[in-house]
C-alpha cells in the first residue's frame, strides 16, 4: 500500500515509522527543510502520562476571564473578530466552555490517560528497536505548589489518575526535596507537590529527527521544503495531493501530484483548515506556546527530575547541558511572532521564573543583556476536549492524526502506531474513541463526523 503522510512532526514521523514496520510504501511531505521544525521543535520535553489534565475544567472559565488582562497569564484568550478564521476561535471557545464541568473533565481524562499509557509503551518499543538517544531521563515528573489552596486539590487530581492506573501520589515538601534536591533554595515557597515515578523526559526534536532518518534509511521518501497546495478529490475520495516546492518563483507547472492508496493529515494546527477544503470540519485551533532553552551554569545544582511549576503553569526539563522551560498558552490565531510586547513579556516571565526558582543555575540573561536564552514559540493544535482526532474521515482514503494540544510528545508514538494499525484494519489495544468509528456521536467527541 502507498501512503502519503502530510507533516513531519512527531505525529507524522511516528505514523510513517509504524507504516514502514508493516511493509508499506511511505512518502512524507513537510514545508520545512527537516523534520520536527515546528510544533515538535521546542516543547517542554515531558512524557507526561500522569499530567494530562484537559485545559477545560470547572474553574477554567473564571480563571481565563481574570487572566485576559495579564500579559504573562498561563492561559490567555485573545479574542478575534468573529469573521473568517476568527469565527473558528469563537466556535472553539464555545465548545471549550461546554467541557468545563466535572463529568466532561473525568471523561476526557480517561481518554487521555488511555492514549498516554499506550503511547508510552509504544515509545519504549521504538527506542528499544532503534537505540535512538535524545537526552532521555527516566526520573519521573514532579509537580510543586506554592499556594495552599491549590495544593489542597492535589489529592483529588492524584486520586483521579490512580483510578485509571497512573501511580501519581501526593508528597510533602520534604519528600519533594528528597526526590529533587535542586529546589532547596525555593523550599520556603513550596507547600507540597505530587510525583509520578513512571513518567520521563527527553528532547522531542532530537528523537523525531533521528526517527525520520531511520525511516528514510528504510525507504521512506521525505519531500521536505514542499507546501501542500490542495487535496484533490474525485468521487468522494482523495485522488491525489498537490504539492509545490518552496521556491521563490514557483509556477503551476511545478505542482507535483502525489497519488496514494491512503493519505494521513498530520499537520498540527494547520490540519483543520486543510481538511475544511474537502468538507471535513474539525474544531482544532492553535494555542501559541512558548519555551526557552537556557545553558546550565551550575550543572551540579540543576534538576534531573522533570518538574511542573503550578503557580505559573510552566514545565522544566533538563536536556544535557541545558534546561528547557516551557509554558503558557495563548489562544489567538496563527501568529508566531516573538518580537511583540506581549510575546516578549511571556518570554521574560519564563526567564524570571527560572531565576527565582533556580537562582544562578542557568544563564537566564535576555539577548539585550548578552545572554542566549533561545526563546521559541510554536502552535499547539488543541481540541476543546484536548483529545486528538485519530482515525478515518468521511472522505475516502483520507485519515487524520491531529489535535494533540500540549501532549504531542507524550502521545506521539502511540498515535502513530494506532494510525498505522487502523489503516491496516487492526484494532489498537486501548480503550479510546477513535475518530470516525461512530458518526452518531456529538461533534465534540473524538469520533465526530
Amino acid at each position: 500500500m502507498k501512503v502519503v503522510v502530510l507533516g513531519a512532526g512527531i505525529i507524522g514521523v511516528s505514523t510513517a515509522w509504524h507504516l514502514l514496520e508493516r511493509g508499506h510504501e511511505v512518502t512524507v511531505v513537510d514545508r520545512q527543510p527537516a523534520a520536527a521544525l515546528e510544533t515538535s521543535f521546542g516543547n517542554a520535553a515531558q512524557i507526561s502520562v500522569s499530567y494530562c489534565e484537559p485545559w477545560a475544567n470547572k474553574d477554567a472559565p473564571l480563571k481565563a476571564l481574570k487572566w485576559m488582562f495579564r500579559d504573562d497569564a498561563p492561559l490567555l484568550f485573545r479574542p478575534q473578530l468573529p469573521f473568517g478564521d476568527g469565527w473558528q476561535q469563537w466556535r472553539w471557545g464555545l465548545q471549550f466552555l461546554s467541557q468545563c464541568n466535572d463529568a466532561a473533565f473525568e471523561r476526557n481524562v480517561q481518554q487521555l490517560v488511555a492514549l498516554g499509557a499506550y503511547s508510552h509503551t509504544a515509545l519504549k518499543e521504538v527506542v528499544r528497536a532503534t537505540g535512538i538517544e535524545y537526552n532521555r531521563l527516566e526520573r519521573g515528573i514532579a509537580h510543586y505548589y506554592t499556594d495552599q489552596k491549590s495544593f489542597d486539590t492535589a489529592g483529588e487530581a492524584a486520586a483521579l489518575m490512580q483510578r485509571y492506573g497512573v501511580a501519581r501520589r501526593v508528597v510533602s515538601t520534604a519528600e519533594l526535596l528528597d526526590i529533587e534536591p535542586a529546589f532547596q533554595s525555593f523550599a520556603h515557597r513550596i507547600v507540597g507537590g505530587t510525583y509520578t515515578a513512571s513518567d520521563e523526559s527527553g528532547d522531542a526534536r532530537v528523537f523525531t529527527q533521528a526517527l525520520a532518518q531511520r525511516c528514510a534509511d528504510r525507504g521512506a521518501r521525505f519531500l521536505y521544503g514542499h507546501d501542500i497546495e490542495r487535496l484533490e478529490k474525485a468521487g468522494g475520495a482523495i485522488e491525489s495531493v498537490a504539492i509545490r516546492p518552496r521556491t521563490l518563483h514557483s509556477t503551476n507547472e511545478e505542482l507535483i501530484h502525489l497519488k496514494a492508496d491512503e493519505v494521513v493529515a498530520a499537520c498540527g494546527s494547520y490540519t483543520a483548515p486543510l481538511l475544511r477544503t474537502v468538507g471535513v470540519d474539525l474544531p482544532i485551533y492553535p494555542g501559541k506556546g512558548y519555551s526557552a532553552t537556557f545553558k546550565l551554569l551550575k550543572p551540579e545544582l540543576a534538576p534531573f527530575v522533570s518538574t511542573i511549576d503550578d503557580e505559573v503553569k510552566c514545565a522544566m526539563s533538563r536536556l544535557g547541558t541545558h534546561l528547557r522551560v516551557a509554558g503558557t498558552i495563548e489562544v489567538g490565531g496563527y501568529d508566531l511572532s516573538l518580537d511583540t510586547p506581549l510575546a516578549k513579556a511571556r518570554c521574560k516571565m519564563l526567564a524570571d521564573r527560572i531565576e527565582e526558582v533556580l537562582p544562578g543555575v542557568c544563564d537566564t540573561r535576555l539577548e539585550e543583556q548578552g545572554g542566549t536564552p533561545n526563546f521559541w514559540t510554536g502552535l499547539r493544535p488543541a481540541t476543546p476536549t484536548n483529545i486528538p482526532y485519530i482515525g478515518k474521515t468521511k472522505v475516502g482514503r483520507l485519515w487524520v492524526n491531529a489535535g494533540h494540544g500540549t501532549l504531542g510528545w507524550t502521545h506521539g508514538a502511540g498515535s502513530g502506531k494506532a494510525m498505522a494499525e487502523l489503516i491496516c484494519g487492526e484494532v489498537p489495544g486501548m480503550t479510546f474513541n477513535f475518530y470516525g468509528m461512530d458518526r452518531a456521536r456529538s461533534r465534540l467527541e473524538p469520533t465526530a463526523a
